[in-house]
């Protein structure tokens, strides 16, 4: 497999994980559903299978950044959205690795947040927001391009339903069911990604590579 396709299907396989790594860790948590936890706290210190979330964390940031420099060299000189998917990746793998304390925000006994929880808050901020960005910028550049206009609609809708869910989690109108919510608003999210990457995969190859040059000659 070349290291182009290699790329590309960081955009699939980081998103895929992370959400099985969050599928299976709700399941398993006792004494807690998943409309009362966030995907942040199935990897905290108290959690019971934390060191799952955290494998997830970390391949959403690897694959991501992955994708997010093929999807550079792909889409440059106009690559802005492409650095957004990086930085999101960047910000996925810090906020695995510097977790959260506790499963829940709130609870009896907490006296106050440790650094590394304070660092996993601000990283989690950055992806959401690199996240939600990234393929409204992408869907802004793909309506003037022919090969990639076919998923500018549906990356924008993706992007901006989830926007719409960020907004109901952080405004707790439908508490007890934040954590469903928020689930639902990093899987819009990461199918947002995992389109741009499947028509990354799919979209006709350049004319010197369809008369057997190289891409790398362009």
């Amino acid at each position: 497999m070349s290291l182009s396709r290699l790329g590309a299907w960081c955009g699939v396989v980081g998103p895929v994980l992370f959400t099985a790594a969050w599928v299976i860790c709700s399941l398993r948590q006792a004494g807690h559903t998943a409309t009362e936890v966030q995907l942040s706290g199935l990897a905290a210190d108290d959690a019971r299978d934390p060191q799952i979330m955290m494998a997830g964390f970390v391949a959403l940031g690897v694959c991501s950044i992955g994708f997010g420099i093929e999807l550079r060299r792909v889409l440059l000189p106009k690559a802005a959205g492409a650095w957004l998917v990086i930085v999101a990746g960047a910000a996925a793998l810090a906020a695995g690795v510097f977790r959260r304390d506790h499963v829940l925000l709130i609870g009896p006994g907490f006296t106050g947040e440790s650094w590394h929880n304070q660092v996993h808050d601000v990283a989690s901020g950055v992806a959401y927001g690199a996240m939600l960005v990234a393929p409204l910028v992408l869907a802004r550049r793909f309506r003037s391009d022919p090969d990639w206009a076919v998923v500018s609609r549906p990356v924008q809708v993706l992007a901006l339903s989830s926007a719409v869910a960020l907004v109901v989690f952080a405004s707790r109108a439908v508490e007890p069911w934040n954590g469903v919510v928020q689930r639902v608003a990093v899987t819009l999210a990461l199918g947002a990604e995992v389109l741009t990457a499947a028509r990354m995969l799919t979209r006709p190859a350049p004319l010197n590579v369809r008369h057997g040059g190289s891409i790398d000659a362009l």
